[in-house]
């Protein structure tokens, strides 16, 4: 996108979407602000799917307690972040996505890595995933919401309100031009 354009306003490669149907930056920022914040460091958010914080995720039995047989850390390798195979051992299969919460990180190069990650847990019988990053609100959100776009066909809007019915997320205006970039790119392949 060229500085002299509206961050708002669809970039000019984007013929043949539907636009009317893209909802702006600012409308799924209002989205976003709508509710109340939730305080819990976990949180069901699709079938078998948990989102949550770093809490939820160092704590083994908790995790053992809760059936978790995967996880998906947003913010391997960054500060506070123990994940990893060695830590989770040979009970829990482990992805580590190298994420920082900033709006120039692009987490889009993991969205659809991680939703194969995802899928491929929530396929296998009796399994359960945790996503999370350190509080479970923007880079873990960005890659569930990325998730139900990409395997259940999800437009944005609809995966932001499936999860915020479980759980107050705030993926960063970064992330969110990501997941609309994504949104716009989804919608392409179907051919409105």
């Amino acid at each position: 996108m060229s500085a002299a354009q509206p961050a708002d306003t669809p970039d000019p490669g984007e013929a043949g979407t539907c636009p009317e149907d893209v909802p702006s930056l600012k409308e799924i920022e209002q989205l976003l602000s709508t509710g109340r914040p939730s305080c819990n460091h976990v949180d069901e958010v699709w079938p078998n799917l948990f989102l949550g914080d770093l809490v939820t995720a160092h704590n083994r039995f908790v995790l053992w307690k809760m059936g978790v047989t995967h996880v998906l850390n947003a913010a391997h390798g960054t500060a506070y972040s123990h994940g990893g195979q060695d830590f989770y051992g040979a009970t829990i299969d482990y992805y580590g996505v190298p994420a920082h919460d900033l709006p120039s990180f692009d987490i889009s190069q993991f969205f659809f890595s991680a939703a194969q990650f995802i899928h491929n847990a929530l396929n296998t019988p009796g399994a359960k995933i945790l996503v999370h990053c350190a509080v479970g609100v923007s880079r873990s959100a960005s890659l569930v919401l990325a998730y139900l776009m990409i395997n259940h066909h999800l437009p944005l809007v609809e995966a932001i309100k499936t999860v915020k019915e479980h759980r107050w997320i705030s993926p960063n205006r970064g992330f969110l031009k990501h997941l609309r970039n994504l949104d716009v790119q989804l919608r392409q392949r179907k051919d409105c």
